[in-house]
């Protein structure tokens, strides 16, 4: 296709602007829609750093779809940025896990293509998480251990570090490797909030975006891109129960 040197300034300005905002307003979202052109440019531009484009409203979104993208937000960034000093690598995965626990409650633990409810207070999404892992707490060792190798994520690891968050047990004392968990929630809600992914609405409530509620339907409920670690946080009470069920036979 012949692409106009106009059409080429167009989409690279395009490209440029969601490079940097990670977003692009009205003016931008016309030119994109308007001209068949300048979209194949900012999207083939987008694909060469492994991303996509998707508009949502009245924005034009740019998001990675790999880790290996030059977009996509690093472990050391989130580090750096959001927790205390000395944060590991366990702090970001329990960070992953409060993010998936948190969609799963506005999509029915993910069954549902439309969110089921209009926002959430802090506490029952701490309840929440609270509930997925004294779920995993239940099975010895050993299971944990084929769990993460079949899902190729750190269970046993989350276990501690949940546990390690529990106020009760720190005496009251925080220390920049021991936060309380509603503290911990308060640092991912503030990076969702710098990701345009959720809005406080007051008392404590939260509600999800419309990028959000694309990002949940186009690529979370997907196993290429969750790898089936969705349906298992929300199979296991229902294991949980089925075991107690056949126990009791």
């Amino acid at each position: 296709m012949f692409y106009t040197q106009e059409q080429i300034v167009q989409a690279f300005k395009i490209y440029s602007i969601l490079a940097m905002k990670g977003s692009a307003g009205k003016e931008y979202l016309r030119q994109y829609l308007a001209d068949d052109g300048i979209r194949g440019l900012v999207d083939q531009f987008a694909k060469e750093v492994e991303c996509t484009i998707f508009l949502t409203g009245d924005l034009l979104y740019m998001i990675p779809l790999a880790v290996n993208s030059f977009f996509h937000v690093s472990n050391d960034r989130l580090k750096q940025e959001y927790f205390p000093s000395k944060a590991i690598n366990l702090d970001i995965y329990m960070m992953y896990t409060a993010i998936m626990i948190l969609f799963g409650e506005f999509y029915d633990s993910y069954q549902t293509i439309e969110p089921t409810r209009d926002f959430i207070p802090m506490g029952e999404w701490l309840a929440s998480i609270n509930e997925r892992i004294l779920s995993l707490k239940d099975y010895d060792e050993e299971q944990i251990s084929v769990w993460e190798q079949e899902y190729e994520y750190n269970w046993s690891g989350i276990l501690e570090k949940w546990d390690a968050m529990d106020d009760l047990k720190e005496n009251v004392q925080q220390t920049a490797r021991t936060i309380s968990r509603m503290s911990f929630l308060n640092i991912v809600k503030k990076f969702l909030e710098a990701q345009d992914l959720i809005v406080g609405i007051g008392n404590d409530e939260i509600q999800l975006t419309e990028k959000a509620k694309t990002i949940v339907q186009r690529y979370y409920m997907e196993q290429e891109y969750n790898r089936g670690i969705l349906e298992f946080i929300y199979q296991l009470e229902q294991m949980k129960r089925g075991e107690a069920h056949a126990r009791n036979l």
